[in-house]
């Protein structure tokens, strides 16, 4: 019997992982040359037909070995991507990641813990725990409840979860709402109109009322149709109010909100999938006051913290509110391992086998401190100002409004919403720019996520010129 193929992990790891890490880096450099731009050109048929092309039956009788394995499949898919890294990619919240933030994952990978019991993730566990603890409290600042201590991991201190992204976040968010009012009756959400739709999605999926969605005429959620919109609801409430819509990049306006929600007894929860990178900006960290009012708040970091995917939060104020998740498995977290003082490692998520994502995000803090991250968020942010005044000022284009973030919404100048859609599609089918799209005023708009701090001006100029020559035809 031959060989079998070596390991990721123990001392031999690193050893038989160096020469195939050449091999992967040498296919991406490959398949990125030869995709030459933000995404490979000729649509989902072509670019189809051209995998089967360079990949050959999936499951072969004999194996390929590992270099020709790794260097086919992975060129294949570096060929095939949308690569966020290309300034011209900036359709979505999909950030190009950061290389220190991918090398971080490799270790991961390799590791493979599991952070379903400590122990198969004793030091990913404890640091689990410590840059969660310091993600709460900067949402959070130093809030708990009157005579807890104070302190991270206890009672009354803030906390924060690992999760999937700001879907599941704002899953756990309904699932403790829901919890916190079990004796109460039927948990009734109330969402703005530009929320995301994982919010009325997760209402479905726990069982609750379809949500009450209040108009947003500008749009953010407005106050005044909140008030009224609880006024005439009976029985528990969570409004979850949004920072950085999908959209548009809008931030409701959260102490307004926020105080509407005290004044009615409502629980409130805060979308700031997208927004909560300005916590990290000294100058733009004020357009989220009344963060820390909510009950709970979603983070995603890898929106504007330019983490691989998955990298999503959510942080909770009153960790009392956490019991709900407390589950018990004896292979897991028997109560004599507990009691002899073994973490209790599955009250941190609806997950079992989970990957400690959290490395990557505590060594992109420790690399780039508050200081380097908040420079990252102001550098997207004053870019996409730049470009919306370069927008306001051609003749050419129309600009939806001054962006709140990093979200840049344009069409051209007396185009439908057919021809406008129809751009966006051509220059998809071309491999020569990713545009999003969204529905703003009834009309339809070109959507720039500018979330690649190495765009340049010239980038963005060579966008309007491909749009400009679409609309021309």
């Amino acid at each position: 019997m031959s060989n079998p193929p070596p390991l990721a992990g123990g001392t031999q790891g690193p050893q038989a992982l160096r020469p195939l890490l050449d091999t992967v880096l040498d296919a991406l450099h490959e398949g990125a040359v030869g995709r030459g731009g933000p995404l490979p050109a000729g649509g989902p048929h072509t670019v189809t037909t051209r995998l089967r092309e360079l990949t050959g039956d999936p499951l072969p009788h004999h194996g390929t070995g590992s270099d020709t394995a790794l260097r086919t499949l992975v060129q294949a898919l570096a060929e095939g991507a949308a690569d966020p890294a290309d300034p011209l990619c900036a359709a979505h919240l999909h950030c190009p990641p950061l290389a220190l933030a991918t090398a971080a994952d490799l270790a991961v990978s390799a590791l493979n813990p599991s952070m379903d019991s400590w122990d198969q993730a004793p030091a990913a566990s404890a640091l689990e725990t410590l840059v969660t603890d310091a993600l709460a409290h900067e949402v959070y600042g130093d809030a708990g409840r009157p005579g807890q201590s104070d302190k991270p991991g206890r009672p009354g201190h803030p906390q924060a979860l690992v999760t999937t992204g700001g879907t599941e976040a704002n899953q756990l968010a309904l699932l403790l709402a829901r919890e916190s009012h079990a004796f109460e009756g039927p948990l009734q959400l109330i969402t703005g109109a530009g929320a995301h739709h994982s919010l009325p999605r997760a209402a479905w999926l726990l069982g609750l009322p379809d949500p009450v969605t209040v108009p947003a005429p500008t749009g953010t959620l407005d106050p005044a149709a909140l008030d009224e919109a609880l006024t005439d609801l009976p029985g528990p409430k969570l409004v979850a109010a949004t920072a950085g819509t999908t959209d548009a990049g809008l931030i409701d306006p959260l102490p307004e909100i926020a105080d509407v929600c005290e004044h009615h007894g409502a629980r409130l929860h805060i979308d700031a999938a997208y927004g909560a990178g300005l916590l990290f900006s000294p100058t733009r960290r004020s357009q989220l006051t009344g963060l820390d009012r909510a009950a709970t708040v979603t983070l995603d970091l890898h929106k504007l913290g330019w983490q691989p995917v998955a990298a999503g939060l959510l942080a909770v104020r009153d960790p009392a509110d956490l019991t709900p998740l407390t589950h018990h498995a004896d292979y897991l977290n028997a109560d004599d391992d507990t009691e002899a003082g073994l973490p209790d490692l599955l009250g941190r998520s609806l997950r079992t086998t989970r990957r400690p994502d959290i490395l990557k995000i505590a060594v992109t803090l420790k690399a780039l401190g508050r200081t380097g991250l908040g420079a990252l968020v102001d550098q997207v942010c004053d870019q996409a100002q730049e470009f919306a005044a370069t927008l306001h000022a051609h003749p050419g284009f129309d600009l939806y409004d001054t962006p709140t973030l990093s979200t840049v919404l344009f069409r051209p100048h007396g185009a439908s919403d057919e021809s406008t859609a129809h751009i966006r599609r051509t220059l998809l089918t071309q491999g020569r720019a990713v545009l999003g799209r969204a529905r703003m005023d009834g009309r339809l708009w070109l959507k720039a996520t500018l979330l690649n701090p190495h765009t340049q001006p010239g980038d963005l100029a060579q966008l309007l010129k491909l749009v400009e020559g679409n609309t021309a035809r």
